[in-house]
């Protein structure tokens, strides 16, 4: 067990190379092992590329007697790629150790299943608290049909997020918003509101110097008071715009611009947030970063639809009249707060950045 969690813990490294290209695929790393070394490795780098399986597959020559480690069950189904559990029992492969078993029905337990009847000897579940960490925006897709949505917020020490005027740039350090960027890469769409979109005109892009698939812009647009000419427009890749108006004019004013338009039910006149997810999941988003306001936020943390907090707060203080995180007409009292548990704290540059996640129950 302890070799096999030893070669496991290399197939995950291998996937974590995937983080930010394989959407809406899952990371997933192989390491193939014959008499104690290592003899082949791969992952799954792009979607309607090689699965990892394959790829390392083709770094070796002959693979008969070997065994596997893959960080997540070999597709049996026929996709942009044939079924990688066929290929390892082509090559002779003749031990399968994957770290978790795939959520996706069309795969779930099946691949495991062929590689049995072929007399593959099988382990499963090595490691695999670390597998799921990797694609919990997959796994959350495939079993509750929506994405992980994690809200990256800047606050100063007094929690603000901008002074009263609005003016917000810049409350944290360059390192922060250096790391901002990153979690915008691994992430499937940025998610923001209009509001948001009205008063800064943001990119919504990810700017870093590796290779990405750039995440989908999405913007929350309840009357369609999306600018034709924001700067999102003049981007190369999709920017959905949802909303509950009817209004043909606007739509087609806008889709003249390139925006994409999608009609989507209300909530007491406001676009039902659990719908927006559900159609987030349709469009095989894994994992949403929110980068919004305190309606908004406050809007998806009353609604437990906030999987993870991202906090960035910087050493300094805006005064009593600047804006909050949260807007959260809901509590009026103690018993009505919302509980968080702190899951990291480390130092950015000369901020620190919390994670935290919401605590089931609460408000």
């Amino acid at each position: 067990m302890t070799t096999d969690v030893f070669y496991m813990a290399r197939a995950l490294q291998l996937a974590n190379n995937g983080r930010y290209t394989t959407d809406p695929n899952p990371r997933v790393g192989c390491v193939l092992v014959r008499d104690g070394v290592i003899i082949g490795e791969g992952w799954h780098a792009w979607a309607g590329q090689d699965h990892a399986e394959v790829a390392a597959l083709k770094t070796v020559q002959d693979a008969t007697g070997a065994t596997a480690y893959v960080t997540l069950e070999p597709c049996s189904h026929y996709g942009k790629t044939p079924p990688c559990c066929e290929a390892l029992i082509k090559a002779g492969v003749s031990r399968v150790v994957a770290a978790m078993q795939d959520p996706n029905p069309l795969v779930s337990g099946q691949g495991l299943d062929r590689l049995k009847a072929a007399g593959c000897e099988l382990v499963v579940g090595v490691l695999d608290d670390d597998a799921r960490l990797l694609n919990r925006g997959y796994i959350k897709r495939m079993t509750e049909n929506r994405p992980f949505v994690r809200s990256k917020l800047a606050m100063s020490l007094d929690g603000r997020t901008a002074m009263a005027s609005g003016e917000s740039q810049w409350i944290t350090s360059a390192c922060a918003r250096a790391d901002v960027q990153r979690l915008r890469a691994e992430s499937s769409a940025i998610l923001t509101g209009i509001n948001t979109v009205l008063a800064d005109d943001p990119a919504l892009t990810a700017r870093v110097d590796f290779d990405v698939a750039q995440p989908l812009r999405v913007v929350l647009d309840t009357q369609l008071q999306m600018p034709p000419d924001a700067q999102m427009a003049k981007l190369p890749g999709r920017t959905l715009i949802l909303t509950c108006s009817d209004d043909e004019s606007k739509q087609q004013r806008l889709q003249q611009s390139g925006f994409e338009i999608y009609r989507l039910p209300d909530k007491n006149g406001r676009l039902d947030l659990h719908e927006v997810m559900r159609f987030l999941a349709d469009q095989k988003i894994n994992e949403v970063l929110v980068e919004a306001g305190a309606v908004l936020n406050g809007a998806l943390l009353a609604a437990d639809l906030l999987d993870e907090l991202i906090v960035y707060m910087a050493p300094s203080v805006l005064g009593d009249q600047g804006r909050g995180l949260f807007h959260l007409p809901g509590v009026t009292t103690m018993a009505d707060k919302k509980e968080l548990k702190l899951l990291d704290v480390r130092q950015v540059g000369g901020d620190l950045r919390l994670t935290l996640e919401p605590q089931a129950g609460s408000v």
